[in-house]
Order: C-alpha cells, then structure tokens, then sequence
C-alpha cells in the first residue's frame, strides 16, 4: 500500500492512504541503518498497515522545515506584532530560491494598521519585491480579509507555510477553517517575538488544497553556501553581478574591485534591505567556507595491514611525537659524541 506521510510524532510516522485511511507506523529497521530520513509530505510504501518499507522518490525537499512534495512555499509575514522584518522575510526567499522552491508572500494581520500606514507598508512592499514577481496578498486572520485570494493561489496545490513564530500562521489556517481549531498564541511584550504553538510539521486536508502547517522558526543560516555562488540566489543584485568584469568580485563596498564593481555602481537601483541582507548572508557563507577549508580534520583509520594481517595503527598525533623524541635522542647523542671529540 502507498500513502502520504502526514504527520510525525514520537517515532511514529501517521499515514494516510488514497482512501483516507490512516496508519500508524514504524520504520523499518534497515531504513534506520541506512539512515533514510522520512519527511512530512513524504510518499512511502507500507506493509503490514504499520511498517515504513521505501520512500517514494521526492519531487522537491526542504530541511528547515522538514517538509517533501511541495507545489508552493507562502512566506506569512506579519506588518505589525511582530514587527515586519525585511531581512527576515529576504532569508526565507534566498532559501526557498536555493531549494528551487515556486513562493507566495502573505502579509498578515492588516487590521492592526491604519490606512494609511496600511498603504505606505503595500506600496514599499509591492515597489521591493512585484519586480522579483513574486505574487503578493495582503491578509487579515481576524477579519477574514484576502483569504478568497489566498485560495485562488493555493488551489489544488500542496502549499507549505513559513514565517516566525506569532506572524499568524495558524490563524490563517483557523480563518480558512474554523474545524481544525488550531492553537494560536499573542505576541510577548517583553521581547516582541511570537511564542511557539506549532510543535511540529502536518499536513491539514481541505476539500481543494493541503496545507502544511509548520513550527516558526529564525535561526536559519547560511552555512552551506560559498560566498561566490550567493549573488545568483539575488536576482535584483545577479542581474548586475553577472554583468561584472571582476570573476571572482563579491560586490562589497572598500574590497580590492570596488572601484569597477558592476553591483556597486548601480547600487541606486537595488533596494538597500536587499542589499544589506545579501551582505549579512556573505559574512555567513564565509564563515562556511572557512570552516571547510581550515576546520576539518581528517579521520585516521586506526589499523592497516602488514603482510596480509590487520595490525593496529598508531595514532598520527602519536607517531609525530615518536618522530620528534627520536631526533632528540639523536641530536643529543651527536652533541655528547662532539663533546667526547673536543676532549
């Protein structure tokens, strides 16, 4: 039997077949050897009603949050409580784009804004990121506003949300369906975060879409990507990067090729949050790069073979310090042998 993976807790993978029958299951002991990661939004194989045997091939993956088979990612930002974070909400975007993801921002919680507050927010929004095309709704959870549009985007599709913690992920789901009834939290006065309701990835069945629900999270960094290949994840900053007669440039004002830097001289043209995000993922690609470079360490085997029979290795650390000993006793045995001469 074949189904979806759609919600895992504790060990147990809960999934749900074609019929909408769901399984609780294990996973099978040479996956775990194999260390297969089974993700929500998985399609496996199933036998016995509770065994995990195979995971069917994945049409996309993401990792932060641990999600598969995805037809759309809406990044759910909020324009107030908690604040809206541009470099923030350029996070999401940069990774999604990695992952070659296709995005929707959702801006939330409209009510919480005048109107004309409401208009300068849109109009700074839609100036920075409609020329990226990225589709753009603005909607209210409370008051049930640009939910229709939200659903003429997601139908039919398998949608994953993303954002922070308190943006109103979960609210948004309850105004689209009040029967899931999901837990929603208010925002901490003390640090102007939201507070952690969503303790784990699920996909929610409505009658033309699935949603998945996801935990928020803000620590995602970039520490798997090389300084040089960050530029093409910026199409507003790529379109000039890849005009630049410097190969090996990375755009930063006072380095070595500033002076005929493509980016640099048509910095009036890109948004400064973009670029002030792109330069806070550099110093974190660097510091990838440097830790591959200099950091690792190479792990000894610790026996070989002599003549046909497996012996024990001595440790490098140990044969250098072996080595080391041996020149001293011979430096100074030749001091003591020159010694003797002079006598």
């Amino acid at each position: 039997m074949q189904g979806q993976v759609f919600k895992i807790h504790s060990d147990f993978y809960y999934v749900k077949s074609k019929d909408n029958e769901v399984f609780e299951c294990k996973l099978r002991e040479v996956l775990k050897k194999q260390k297969q990661k089974v993700l929500t939004g998985d399609f496996v194989n199933v036998v016995n009603q509770n065994v995990i045997n195979a995971v069917l091939p994945r049409k996309n993956v993401l990792l932060r949050p641990s999600v598969a088979n995805i037809d759309l990612a809406v990044v759910v930002s909020s324009l107030l409580e908690p604040k809206l974070d541009f470099i923030q909400l350029n996070r999401y975007l940069t990774f999604l784009k990695y992952h070659k993801i296709d995005t929707m921002l959702c801006f939330n919680k409209e009510d919480l804004l005048c109107k004309s507050e409401f208009k300068k927010q849109a109009n700074e929004i839609i100036r920075i990121y409609k020329p990226l095309g990225y589709k753009i709704i603005f909607t209210s959870a409370k008051e049930k506003y640009g939910l229709e549009d939200l659903k003429n985007e997601i139908t039919n599709k398998t949608i994953v949300l993303c954002g922070l913690s308190g943006v109103g992920k979960s609210s948004v789901i309850n105004a689209l369906s009040p029967d899931f009834k999901l837990r929603t939290s208010t925002v901490s006065p003390q640090s102007g975060r939201g507070r952690h309701t969503t303790r784990h990835c699920e996909i929610l069945d409505f009658k033309d879409y699935k949603i998945i629900d996801t935990p928020g999270f803000s620590n995602l960094k970039f520490d798997f990507i090389l300084p040089k290949d960050l530029s093409i994840l910026f199409d507003d900053i790529y379109t000039f990067a890849k005009e630049c007669k410097f190969s090996d440039c990375l755009h930063i004002e006072g380095e070595e090729y500033s002076d005929g830097c493509a980016v640099l001289n048509n910095l009036n043209k890109i948004n400064p949050q973009r670029y002030q995000s792109y330069i806070e993922f550099l110093k974190e690609a660097h510091d990838y790069k440097y830790r591959i470079t200099y950091g690792s360490v190479k792990q000894e085997e610790t026996k070989k073979q002599t003549h046909g029979l497996d012996k024990v290795k001595i440790n490098r650390i140990k044969r250098k310090k072996g080595r080391n000993t041996q020149k001293q006793i011979m430096k100074n045995l030749h001091e003591i042998i020159e010694d003797e001469n002079e006598y």
